[in-house]
């Protein structure tokens, strides 16, 4: 077994330590599953899915025997983490969640720097969105987990991931354990009593990264993959993942992390029992790393399929782990966006077009071209970057803020990386899209992610292929967060010992996922986005009348 094997095999073995007894599955026709195993792997588009499918021999190749879908959709335009994850166990888009980002800005905010994180409760003294309380205040609707507490209070709902929007937006407001790590620990809110198994993770996870990864070894498919590319001085393509001992932030970015929050969900189902109480128990699993390995080196090199080569292992672990208990689960796999490769690579691998987007887009730049034209002194538009939300000082009167917003449209529309600037008004008045996702225009995909309380005074979208980062950094190669479809789709797999499989090659939600995991519990779903998806092979329906 490969150093690097031992490793990941160590740190699960150390976390799943309680007995476990095999038992006899019921038959799947005529009882509900125990155990509903909702995993969402950060940045797992549906391209990278299709590019590695027929590689994959562990848990990953197992879902592929179960329901597939393998052209799902976030299908906002907010293609970030936090509104993706939202959507998964909602069934809710981001209109609706009120997730429109990771960060948005609220300019009639007391703070500084106006930015609210998605995930934190900004009223706490001292906080800023990059340095903040953890907390569930800003989505607006129930998880899945929420809704099987009400219809049975017996119901246990767990959240562990790799972040703490992915653990927060899955789990919901009302879970019993939710963990994430925080770069040094898994942690919780202030407060929560620490269960044994998150301190046999921290003790396992500290050891494993006090100590040095050696290069992981190349699969031979991972081979050709190897051709190294400069990028703003630096090089990516070629890695294998190794890192220097103490060094926690490239621990993030490996298998390995992601290997430790699968064996912590290990740990609390065995700790809790899930799956074996009276009602049906939910855990949420958020698996980051793919999403910290796309966003380093981008998606197309050695270090993706190293990650996804051992993200495989790992669930397949998992699974024959959960397997051994005899507990009834039902698993869901997805992605919270896709992403989109450096556009160093993509150029050498023939992609002309893509680029990185002009500096001279930031809203503040803008702002500042606008205040030089019109004559207005202060800083007149907020946001991040060149792609994405802009907002418009609110002191400023009407006709002014009219004026403003004109000038910034012409200046984005001259630009020839814009595709598009849509206006609030022109979001708002734009029905609630429905229909294939992929034949939906920019503005129904803005549509779906605008919150009249949280967006924009101004969108703003870039073509196909600009990079939303200036320049290369260490960490950010490459990202997502365009309306195209690279970032919008992603898989959607549900498996379950005794199914039926088959393969659904037309677009499907995110937002389909809640209700059709209800529907296989027997809860009663209404009023939400998404539709249940029949998951059965003949002509009976695994949905409600």
């Amino acid at each position: 077994m490969p150093r690097s094997a031992r490793l990941l095999a160590a740190a699960a073995l150390a976390l799943t330590s309680l007995p476990v007894t095999a038992q006899q599955a019921p038959p799947r026709a005529v009882v509900k599953p125990k155990l509903i195993v909702a995993i969402s792997v950060d940045q797992f588009s549906a391209d990278l899915f299709a590019q590695y499918r027929g590689r994959f021999t562990g848990g990953l190749a197992r879902l592929q025997t179960g329901v597939v879908f393998p052209s799902g959709y976030q299908s906002h335009a907010a293609t970030e983490t936090c509104p993706g994850h939202s959507t998964i166990l909602t069934g809710m888009r981001p209109a609706h969640t009120g997730i429109v980002a990771n960060n948005w800005t609220d300019l009639h905010s007391a703070r500084a720097d106006k930015v609210i994180y998605c995930a934190e409760d900004e009223s706490v003294p001292g906080s800023t969105s990059s340095s903040y309380t953890v907390s569930d205040k800003h989505l607006k609707v129930p998880t899945l987990g929420e809704m099987m507490k009400v219809a049975d209070p017996r119901t246990r709902v767990v959240s562990v991931a790799g972040k703490d929007r992915a653990a927060v937006m899955m789990g919901g407001h009302k879970v019993d354990e939710l963990w994430w790590w925080d770069g040094k620990a898994f942690t919780s809110y202030a407060g929560r009593t620490t269960p044994a198994a998150v301190t046999r993770a921290n003790t396992a996870v500290a050891a494993l990264i006090a100590q040095p990864q050696a290069a992981l070894e190349l699969p031979s498919y991972c081979k050709p993959l190897a051709l190294p590319v400069a990028a703003g001085g630096m090089t990516i393509g070629a890695g294998r993942l190794e890192r220097a001992a103490g060094d926690a932030k490239a621990f993030r970015a490996s298998p390995a992390s992601d290997a430790a929050v699968a064996a912590l969900a290990m740990g609390l189902i065995q700790d809790m029992q899930l799956g074996q109480g009276p009602a049906t128990d939910l855990i949420a699993i958020g698996e980051s790393a793919t999403d910290y390995v796309g966003h380093t080196y981008g998606t197309e090199g050695t270090e993706m399929c190293l990650q996804l080569t051992h993200l495989d292992r790992t669930l397949g672990s998992l699974f024959e782990q959960l397997d051994a208990t005899g507990i009834d689960y039902e698993v869901v796999l997805t992605a919270d966006h896709g992403g989109n490769d450096a556009p160093e690579r993509e150029r050498e691998h023939a992609v002309p077009a893509a680029s990185r987007v002009d500096a001279s887009l930031a809203a503040k730049a803008v702002g500042s071209a606008v205040a030089a034209q019109l004559g207005l002194p202060g800083q007149l538009l907020y946001g991040e970057g060149g792609n994405g939300d802009v907002w418009i000082d609110p002191a400023l009167p009407a006709a002014t803020r009219a004026r403003v917003a004109a000038a910034a449209t012409a200046i984005y529309q001259r630009n020839p990386q814009v595709a598009a600037v849509l206006s609030r008004a022109t979001i708002a008045a734009t029905p609630m899209p429905s229909g294939p996702p992929e034949t939906w225009t920019l503005a129904e995909r803005a549509r779906a992610s605008f919150d009249p309380a949280r967006s924009g005074d101004l969108l703003v979208l870039l073509k196909p292929r600009i990079t939303a980062i200036p320049q290369y950094a260490r960490g950010y190669a490459a990202t997502h967060g365009s309306p195209w479809d690279y970032d919008r789709r992603v898989p959607i797999l549900f498996w379950r010992r005794g199914m039926t499989g088959f393969e659904q090659p037309l677009s499907v939600e995110t937002v389909d996922i809640a209700p059709t995991l209800a529907a296989t519990i027997g809860l009663r779903v209404a009023g939400l986005d998404g539709r249940c998806l029949d998951l059965d092979a003949g002509p009976a329906s695994s949905c409600p009348n």
